[in-house]
């Protein structure tokens, strides 16, 4: 299992902004996957994705990583950010972004309300 967490780490380290999820960004495969995908590209945000349902491994051991039991998952600069929920809610409130300005990760600053 040590494989698939040095796999991980170094995904979520490599990368400052990644998604993984059920499908791709352009046909996300379920419904929470699609809402985050949704969400950054409102912001503009450019990021990597992991489609889990390619890889049983990953899937399960994504969860393991992050204890975190669902998918979608979001990562910004190494950093378990949350699942669907989490990341709508801190979109409403202007947390995600604030948290992607405090992180430097170029994006979109929503409009507010």
């Amino acid at each position: 299992m040590s494989g698939v967490n040095d796999l991980l780490k170094s995904i979520v380290d490599k990368n400052d902004v990644v998604l993984f999820m059920k499908g791709t960004p352009n046909f996300p495969q379920c419904g929470f996957s699609g809402q985050v995908v949704q969400i950054l590209s409102y912001l503009d945000l450019s990021y990597d994705h992991v489609n889990v349902l390619e890889n049983d491994e990953i899937r399960q051991g994504i969860k393991d990583f992050s204890n975190w039991p669902t998918i979608p998952q979001l990562y910004v600069k190494g950093e378990f950010v949350g699942g669907c929920d989490i990341v709508r809610e801190m979109f409403q409130s202007g947390e995600l972004s604030s948290l992607l300005t405090s992180k430097g990760v170029e994006h979109k600053a929503p409009a507010k309300a």
